[in-house]
């Protein structure tokens, strides 16, 4: 019956118009495959041949009107995708992960404490530089503060997975990813494993092992032992000095392959460095530190008398680095007076905060040994002697030696030989009597006296 309705269909489209056009002959054709639309379909012809005749040839033979896309064989238009829905779609969906990318970035920003963590980094990159004499392997360099860099956010990540609780009652903590509740916790566990591992085996293969291994313990140190002490006791701050004093040693390791004594220049400066520092911040956020439940050492001391004694005793501390440095050889004798005068300055600082123990001194304080450590820093390097230097420095100084003790001995033999010349003409040489001078020259009739020659 269809293959009849169809065939009659053509024949009309044959017969009223010479010139079809191919839509139109395509037309029974590309209609729906399902029985029921096409008993519609021919429903509507029936019907559109008995209405009133249109200027469109299809319309006069009762023929409905084909869509762009029926044409193409699609079964419905409520079926199908335009462009503009595609790339709308396309569009979402880039947003949607460029958000969720900039909101993991930004959670293990704060999670990893990055800033905190690139002034870690640059403490072990100028120890690195210190230990590396003559040339600088700047491959190693930059491994060694990417594994350094991994190594501190893996610490700093554990450190406020188990202070959650901590970070949550204090106002200056409480937006913190873990806290507010935009990171899980065993997320934050996989973050800081996966990237502590990896920052570890990075040092061990492009430094050395001693190096990894000092990456290694001061992680354990930092979140093991560190983080739960601050709750204990007020000790905490001094081993969170040891902790900031590693890093630059670890870099002096990287490079040397070796722990040696002009190596602790830098670690010596970052540990007296920091307990002004944490002082200064722990009186100024005491009561923030007793609402989150830390034993910090200001919350004992409620007139603030021994946290500024504290802290001046450690800046006066910091005097005699500069001279250390340039007796061992390592910098010019410039850095110690430039290192010398900080010191003077930051321990005048603290000295304020000890008449005076307010607010504004505390942060003059804070402020100053936020200066000190990159200026040093900045001076150590400036000022720093390579090894040609200090051979060259160290032959002269031998040389100087070896000159002063020469003349030393020529200075010494000389007067030997006098004092040797002066004995011999004393005992070998008889005394001339004084008659004979006088009778010589008064009285010539007397015979003049023979010396007998020795």
């Amino acid at each position: 019956m269809w293959r009849n309705s169809l065939s009659f269909s053509s024949k009309l489209v044959t017969s009223s118009n010479p010139n079809p056009k191919p839509t139109l002959l395509l037309s029974g054709i590309f209609t729906v495959n399902y029985g029921f639309e096409r008993s519609v379909s021919h429903s509507k012809f029936y019907s559109a041949s008995a209405s009133s005749p249109s200027s469109d040839d299809s319309l006069k033979l009762g023929f409905p009107r084909l869509d762009r896309t029926r044409a193409f064989g699609f079964a419905s238009s409520a079926t199908v995708v335009e462009p503009s829905s595609l790339a709308a779609a396309s569009v979402s969906k880039a947003r949607d992960v460029v958000d969720l990318a900039r909101h993991y970035g930004r959670c293990y920003w704060e999670l990893s404490k990055a800033r905190l963590s690139m002034l870690v980094v640059a403490t072990s990159g100028a120890g690195y530089v210190l230990g590396s004499g003559n040339a600088i392997d700047f491959v190693g360099l930059c491994c060694t503060c990417a594994g350094t860099m991994m190594v501190a956010s893996s610490a700093n990540s554990l450190n406020q997975v188990f202070e959650i609780n901590n970070d949550a009652k204090m106002k200056r903590t409480m937006r913190r990813p873990l806290p507010s509740g935009r990171l899980s916790i065993p997320h934050a566990v996989t973050w800081a494993s996966t990237v502590g591992v990896a920052g570890t085996a990075l040092l061990a293969c492009k430094a050395n092992m001693l190096a990894a291994g000092l990456a290694a313990s001061n992680l354990v140190l930092y979140a093991f032992v560190y983080t739960p002490l601050k709750q204990i006791h007020p000790v905490n701050t001094w081993v969170g000095a040891v902790v900031g004093a590693i890093p630059p040693l670890l870099g002096w390791v990287a490079a040397s392959g070796q722990v040696s004594l002009n190596g602790m220049i830098l670690p010596a400066a970052l540990y007296f460095w920091q307990i002004p520092h944490f002082m200064a911040l722990a009186y100024l956020c005491r009561n923030d530190y007793a609402a989150g439940g830390f034993r910090m050492f200001s919350l004992a001391d409620a007139s603030g008398h021994r946290t500024a004694l504290v802290a001046l005793r450690n800046c006066l501390y910091l005097l005699p680095l500069g001279y250390l440095a340039y007796d061992w050889g390592i910098t010019s004798g410039w850095f110690c007076l430039e290192s010398t005068l900080l010191a003077l300055a930051i321990s005048a600082t603290a000295l304020s905060f000890y008449l005076d123990r307010t607010t504004t001194n505390a942060r003059r304080m804070f402020h100053a040994s936020l200066l000190y450590l990159p200026v040093f820093m900045s001076g150590l390097l400036f000022h720093r002697i390579s090894d040609n230097q200090q051979c060259l420095s160290e032959e002269n100084s031998e040389r100087t030696i070896e000159l002063s003790s020469s003349m030393e001995t020529q200075v010494q033999t000389e007067n030997v030989n006098r004092r040797n010349k002066v004995k011999h003409s004393a005992v070998g040489a008889p005394g001339r009597p004084p008659l004979a001078y006088a009778s010589v020259a008064p009285f010539p009739f007397l015979p003049a006296p023979s010396y007998a020659s020795p």
